[in-house]
């Protein structure tokens, strides 16, 4: 077992900090927290308690009881538990930490003996285990489940999920791979790879970013593996009796696996399949140094921007597959954009952003955030959409809950992790993507640094940062100017800076030798 890191050729141009070294003190996001962490998290509980969807992991169910536990159930669940986790790591609630401690303990129980953990193919269809991976979410659910473990690891220290989750990750890489007797499988909803990533760099473990690397690398490759696995099992797919049967889906498409992703020039199918993948491609690019990954997720970035994007940041045009149909197809009153992809957009863009510190990116997740995202949740924390058309005739209304419940906890996982999203540093370099007030804690040059924000944004695009730190160093604070701003001036302790003409990828970079209490006012 090799339980240490490879050496990395890292195609980082710099890391987030942490959202536990963010504090978020502002006016528009800090109510939005507030209430997912007040009402959201409590409510969507009850939710999963009523539904049926925690007790599924009691493995109790018989033949003819309702209700009967579908397939994506795990990942509703362990959404709830990230999201509930972040909660805990920016607010301590005994209470909550409690019924968290209930909850994992009941994942915990369902784990089988050889590792595997999912409720539906343990009880429903345990002779079709691993042998639907188009329509059977298997990966996908074990994917949500690492990163919840991740979450919960991370704000208690606790290890409890997480051992529970690596000795799953251990089960998922003795059955697919290239070695003798292996599947050479893949996931038909992508999740699983970006969240190998995630566990390798919590743990170290090589063997999941290897996995994940094997994952993403067999996509779309000859023999068709989808093809392989009907052939073998010889009955239907889980899907086949729902939207497959609409002939203008292409299903290869549906789940990117048309061709290997390298090769992939436009963004097709699934929205929220294919933002799931960009991200993990987009990480497993930035752990490997491979420039060839670094390229395909620039094109396919690209074409979603130009040409198949809503100007909300919303993507996914047609309800029929839940994702793209062609360039420049975007009607607004039968417009899907659902949340989870405008979720995804927000993932997906951070990380390219982490590629390149490029103030594309960075404008596009402030876009989605602000306008795709949070579109999807009232203001009572309690009701949603799952599709956000542009248009209504007044007949269009959030709901409570969903069958499908993919969007409410995974807006709650992302509004209580925002932190993650507003700075990023490098060796040398602090800096600022979003203008959110509040604080960032940085480690730069051997000593603690505290940018300190005081903004109105998005009402008021003033924005002052004081600096704070223990003695005078020098290094550089990366202010963005977002593409949308006709003109932006800079004045530190007063004095107005000479802002560079050319800014560097729509950043300008302030450095200096800097002393506590130093303030840039940004205009």
């Amino acid at each position: 077992m090799n339980e240490t890191h490879p050496v990395r050729k890292k195609a980082l141009d710099h890391q987030p900090l942490s959202y536990q070294d963010v504090t978020i003190s502002d006016s528009f996001w800090s109510p939005r927290i507030r209430l997912v962490m007040e009402h959201t998290i409590p409510y969507q509980y009850e939710q999963c308690k009523a539904t049926g969807r925690i007790d599924a992991f009691r493995l109790d169910w018989k033949i003819g009881l309702e209700p009967k536990p579908h397939f994506f159930w795990d990942s509703d669940i362990a959404k709830w538990v990230e999201a509930a986790s972040y909660s805990l790591g920016l607010q301590y609630n005994a209470e909550l930490d409690q019924l968290l401690d209930g909850v994992i303990a009941l994942i915990t129980s369902a784990q089988q003996p050889d590792g595997y953990l999912n409720v539906y193919f343990t009880v429903v269809e345990p002779e079709r285990r691993w042998k639907d991976l188009r329509d059977g979410h298997e990966l996908y659910c074990a994917g949500h489940l690492i990163e919840a473990a991740i979450a919960h690891y991370q704000a208690t220290g606790k290890r409890t999920l997480l051992d529970v989750m690596c000795r799953y990750a251990d089960h998922i890489d003795s059955i697919f791979g290239e070695g003798q007797g292996k599947k050479r499988g893949y996931c038909g909803h992508e999740e699983i790879e970006l969240a190998l990533v995630k566990l390798y760099r919590v743990t170290g473990i090589e063997r999941y970013l290897r996995l994940s690397e094997f994952f993403i690398n067999e996509r779309g490759t000859q023999p068709y593996y989808y093809d392989l696995e009907a052939q073998e099992r010889g009955t239907p797919n889980l899907f086949d009796e729902y939207i497959f049967r609409v002939g203008s889906i292409d299903v290869k498409e549906h789940v990117q696996s048309h061709m290997p992703v390298r090769e992939q020039m436009e963004a097709v199918g699934h929205a929220v399949r294919a933002m799931y993948l960009y991200c993990g491609m987009a990480d497993l690019a930035a752990e490997l140094g491979d420039q060839s990954l670094v390229r395909a997720c620039e094109r396919l970035w690209q074409h979603v921007a130009a040409k198949r994007m809503y100007i909300t940041g919303g993507i996914g045009s047609s309800a029929i597959n839940e994702g793209f149909t062609s360039d420049y197809d975007l009607p607004n009153e039968t417009a899907y954009c659902e949340t989870c992809a405008s979720i995804g957009m927000v993932m997906f863009n951070h990380r390219m952003l982490q590629l390149d510190c490029d103030r594309k990116y960075a404008d596009l997740m402030e876009r989605a955030l602000y306008n795709g995202v949070i579109s999807g949740m009232s203001q009572d924390g309690q009701k949603f959409f799952y599709a956000n058309p542009l248009a209504s005739d007044g007949t269009i209304h959030r709901q409570e809950w969903f069958g499908c419940s993919c969007c409410p906890p995974n807006i709650a996982r992302l509004l209580t992790s925002l932190g993650e999203y507003v700075y990023g540093q490098n060796d040398s370099e602090v800096i600022i993507h979003l203008y959110v007030q509040g604080e960032g804690r940085f480690r730069i040059q051997g000593q603690e640094v505290i940018l300190h924000q005081s903004t109105q944004f998005p009402w008021d695009g003033q924005t002052t940062i004081t600096v704070e730190l223990d003695h005078p160093d020098g290094f550089g604070i990366k202010l963005r100017i977002p593409e949308w701003c006709s003109e932006a001036k800079a004045f530190i302790n007063g004095c107005e800076t000479d802002m560079a003409k050319e800014l560097d990828k729509g950043y300008t970079v302030l450095n200096r030798t800097w002393e506590n209490g130093d303030t840039i006012h940004l205009l």
